[in-house]
């Protein structure tokens, strides 16, 4: 029992209390949902320093809050955490950072919770996807009932337009990632189910367009690909595109306008 070491034997400096209570009153959160990577840069020393210090385990540092008069609060479950930390590190480092290991430093849990979280890198994988792509936000506007097609049109890329200003940046690095490594297996892994979703989503939405005689009759996926991908491609360039156009980038309103109207000249049959 000797070598066994109880937390309330670990003594925390004061001073990573102090810095835990200054981050946490700083971004209006709980203490416990402040990262150790954000404590350690808060109290000047490594992340490996402060691990040392805790022995390993936010348990003490719970308990030395408390002792503190400070309740730490409830952190978010491992899932959440994971998928929120995943969709980061994929915004900042692309889809070629994403372990498990890494995940598991960064969201402050360990590598055999998250097999028992999601199974495996896939499953998270499409966890982060589903949370941070259009796909939802279009399956639950289209789910609404809409007569006129222009005003349609334009609520639709006013959404896509939204998701891809967003942050953490997924949808814009997840689709560098498509047009690098098409070939890759976790990148077909990952978007397997993208294309049956947008057919059975949006895709479904333009079919009906087509049978009310609003639209011209062209093969689903073309229309599909046909609506979506300018604004795309726009929204992609566009962080590239403002550091080297000179006169200004159009607004969010006038990009969203003009591809309206581009899309509706295109397509759309008379009355």
């Amino acid at each position: 029992m000797s070598g066994i070491r109880k937390q309330s034997q670990v003594r925390v400096p004061p001073e990573i209390v102090e810095a835990v209570v200054r981050v946490a009153q700083a971004r209006g959160v709980p203490a416990a949902e402040v990262t150790l990577r954000d404590i350690a840069q808060e109290a000047g020393i490594s992340r490996s320093t402060l691990l040392r210090r805790l022995d390993g385990n936010r348990r003490a540092l719970d308990d030395a809050l408390r002792a503190a008069g400070v309740e730490p609060g409830g952190r978010k479950p491992v899932k959440e955490r994971a998928v929120e930390e995943t969709g980061r590190l994929i915004s900042e480092y692309g889809l070629g950072m994403v372990t498990f290991e890494k995940v598991a430093a960064v969201a402050e849990c360990s590598v055999p919770s998250l097999y028992a979280s999601f199974g495996g890198r896939d499953e998270l994988l499409r966890a982060v996807f589903e949370r941070y792509s259009p796909l939802l936000d279009v399956e639950n506007y289209l789910a609404e009932r809409h007569e006129d097609l222009e005003a349609t049109v334009r609520g639709l890329y006013r959404l896509l337009a939204d998701v891809l200003e967003r942050e953490p940046r997924v949808l814009p690095a997840l689709l560098a990632e498509v047009f690098a490594r098409p070939g890759d297996v976790h990148v077909q892994a990952l978007f397997q189910n993208l294309i049956p979703r947008l057919l059975a989503g949006l895709g479904q939405w333009l079919a009906g367009e087509v049978r009310a005689g609003r639209i011209r009759d062209l093969p689903p996926l073309l229309l599909t690909q046909q609506m979506t991908s300018p604004i795309l491609l726009h929204f992609l360039m566009r962080p590239a595109t403002s550091q080297i156009v000179e006169e200004g980038l159009p607004t969010k309103d006038e990009v969203v306008e003009t591809y309206t109207q581009t899309f509706l000249r295109a397509v759309a049959l008379p009355s």
